[in-house]
């Protein structure tokens, strides 16, 4: 199981240790702690780093910003 929590630090108190050891009873866990600007950081210079997947996603952004190639997705027919 993989769950990601994003909260402020100033958040965290004793029900969040008691809600993980809930879900994730007699588990093994890993934590991993970062600030979220950073992840978000990262994130975006992994996606840029390739020119082939740059291209790609700029040019999607254009595509938007034009209302270009735009699919539209009625959510009631998804349920």
């Amino acid at each position: 199981m993989y769950t990601l929590y994003r909260t402020n630090a100033d958040d965290l108190d004793i029900h969040f240790i008691e809600a993980l050891k809930t879900q994730f009873k007699h588990k093994e866990l890993e934590i991993a702690v970062c600030e979220t600007a950073q992840v978000e950081e990262d994130e975006t210079a992994y996606l840029l780093a390739s020119p082939a997947n740059r291209a790609h996603l700029l040019k999607a952004i254009d595509n938007i910003a034009h209302n270009r190639h735009l699919v539209t997705v009625n959510l009631d027919e998804l349920a």
